[in-house]
């Protein structure tokens, strides 16, 4: 069993791996999500190979105190750290072993690392709670990751396909067809009409009619839409039993150049002159007084239940703290209603849309087989996040994340405190990976991924399937990494698999694409 010693000076070394391996849960500790069982505090501990002397200890608090204000957790390794570990986390020094392992990257091992790093063992290791406040402790566990993650990638690749052109993953074979190359916009989503054609919505305010891979009409009549940063026309959602078409945008403030999302409902005309938006009816507002010039933080995607009810996510448009100022706002939400907009008599809230709140940016929305809702959502660097969704719960957004400041900097710990009740999801990403486009398998196309979620990543450029059982994740494995920013994943009734590609970014000349993943016998 490898060692995984964390933290060093030219002294104090803590072997982790053996740690996070070999201890079991203590009495009355905290669970993280359903999948973790952390350790609120280390009673009895594997013994230690070797470790160094307890007072070189003093020479890591002394740094730690003339440190200033929001360190970079880089920095911080650097200079505490990688004197054992090494600047990549490869180990060498004092007999230390690499962190950049498989089984060290999982997501279980996360608790109890911060908790051996601040508590100290019994094998000789002080604690570092004096050193370090909790955010820097947790920023350092999050720097591992990231040089975990990149260490990993470069030992094993991303999923490629053969010379065919055909990808084996765990359960099935497949090989990816391009539907629609160039045409378009920043295509944000699709759905297909009851005829079969699709529709494709582009942020900058226009939706388009395909049919065959060609398109045949622009949709004119189009509800206000404002392309303000991350918003626009956003998610598309066609009713599977009735001609509704339902759409989420970016709405245009009154007065000023704010805007908030906003969801609509309408019908298409489409005949040989085109086609036209018809029977436009607002579902959703929010009050003008939330109305943001904020470029981020939509959220905008739209489910149904089967039961008469309307699902969708508003992000917290860059408001942070707002999100847990009160209920009744409108930032970092799920909310639900009925297909007409009005509110359901059994919500959490009499009179209000609210469904749950705590959320950053949602940006994946699906119900699985059983009818449990999920949601993906954005962390910031480190941390995104898959949800299963219970009403009135509070998700925790800003005041819990797996994250760290995009600057590099420490900013919360994962975890509730003292009266505080957050619900924590099921898994997070570390590092991040843009979490955009959520939805089920099912089709006959897949029959070995049937009712599993398959999720979509930006900056990750990957596809992701997941297997869920009992609340927590029994498979995950990258379908596909590497292709480009994911921003939609939708499961034809076919079951094949489409991807809308945002593929032009800081002057990239690529052109934007939709994919299909299509099964190989």
């Amino acid at each position: 069993m490898s060692r995984f010693a964390l933290f060093s000076s030219a002294a104090a070394v803590l072997s982790l791996s053996t740690l996070a391996l070999a201890s079991s849960p203590v009495a009355g500790s905290q669970t993280i999500h359903p999948s973790v069982t952390p350790l609120g505090s280390v009673s009895s501990m594997s013994s230690l190979a070797s470790h160094l002397p307890r007072e070189s200890t003093g020479l890591v608090r002394g740094r730690a105190q003339q440190r200033q204000r929001g360190p970079n957790v880089a920095t911080m390794w650097g200079e505490t750290c990688a004197t054992c570990h090494g600047e990549a986390g490869f180990g060498g020094a004092f007999g230390t072993s690499s962190l950049i392992t498989k089984e060290l990257f999982s997501q279980d091992h996360d608790r109890r690392f911060f908790d051996a790093i601040k508590n100290g063992t019994e094998t000789g290791m002080d604690p570092f709670g004096d050193a370090f406040s909790d955010h820097e402790i947790w920023g350092l566990v999050v720097h591992v990751r990231e040089l975990q993650a990149k260490g990993l990638r470069e030992e094993f690749g991303s999923p490629t396909p053969a010379e065919d052109g055909v990808y084996t993953s765990q359960r099935a074979k497949f090989r990816l067809e391009e539907v629609i190359v160039g045409g378009m916009q920043v295509p944000w989503s699709i759905d297909w009409l009851a005829d079969g054609r699709m529709l494709v919505t582009n942020r900058g305010g226009t939706m388009s009619v395909y049919e065959d891979s060609q398109k045949i009409a622009d949709v004119e009549g189009l509800p206000p839409v404002v392309e303000l940063g991350q918003g626009g026309l956003m998610d598309v959602r066609v009713h599977p039993t009735t001609d509704w078409i339902y759409l989420s945008v970016a709405d245009p403030a009154q007065e000023g150049e704010g805007a908030m999302t906003k969801v609509y409902r309408g019908k298409i005309d489409v005949s040989q002159d085109g086609a036209a938006w018809t029977d436009n009816e607002v579902i959703w507002e929010s009050d003008q007084q939330y109305y943001s010039g904020s470029r981020v933080h939509f959220g905008c995607k739209i489910v149904f239940d089967g039961e008469g009810h309307l699902f969708f996510s508003v992000g917290e448009r860059g408001a942070n703290m707002r999100v847990q100022e009160a209920v009744m706002n409108p930032y970092g939400k799920i909310m639900r209603v009925n297909l007409d907009g009005s509110i359901p008599d059994d919500n959490p809230l009499p009179e209000s849309a609210t469904w749950t709140t705590g959320h950053r940016n949602p940006q994946g929305l699906v119900f699985d087989l059983e009818g449990n809702l999920w949601t993906t959502e954005h962390g910031p660097r480190g941390g995104d996040e898959l949800n299963l969704i219970v009403p009135n719960a509070n998700y925790g957004w800003p005041v819990v994340a797996f994250s760290i400041n995009y600057s590099g900097s420490p900013f919360r710990v994962p975890w509730s405190g003292p009266n505080q009740d957050f619900t924590m999801p099921v898994f997070r990403w570390l590092p991040s990976i843009g979490a955009s486009g959520l939805d089920l398998a099912k089709g006959p196309a897949f029959p070995g991924w049937e009712g599993d979620l398959l999720a979509g990543g930006l900056s990750g450029q990957n596809l992701d399937r997941i297997r869920v059982k009992d609340g927590a994740i029994v498979e995950r494995e990258e379908l596909l990494q590497g292709i480009g920013r994911v921003r939609d994943v939708r499961v034809h009734r076919d079951g094949t698999v489409y991807l809308v590609m945002n593929m032009n970014r800081r002057g990239t000349e690529i052109p934007e694409k939709i994919l299909r993943l299509v099964p190989v016998e």
